[in-house]
């Protein structure tokens, strides 16, 4: 349910500017999105587990406020994120 080391490190090496820029916005969504993917699978199996639909509406929201932060200072990188990781806006 949570993220390993090595699956951030591929995230950031994928979607960073460097393969040490951790904390730029499209990383963060990345890494947003694994984690709720995740979860997801997570609540399908378990689906009484609402302490775990708590927290993956809480990602959800958090990752919500920054692709609309995204979405304001660069367009054509809002689209191009949203297209490669498959989120639906």
């Amino acid at each position: 349910m949570s993220i390993t080391t090595q699956e951030t490190a591929a995230l950031v090496k994928l979607y960073g500017k460097s393969d040490t820029d951790s904390g730029s916005t499209e990383v963060q969504i990345a890494i947003l999105t694994h984690r709720i993917l995740t979860i997801t699978e997570h609540l399908k199996a378990n689906h009484k587990d609402f302490h775990t639909r708590r927290g993956l509406l809480t990602l959800v929201g958090r990752r919500r406020s920054l692709l609309d932060y995204l979405k304001k200072k660069n367009e054509t990188g809002y689209q191009e994120l949203i297209g490669k990781l498959g989120i639906r806006r």
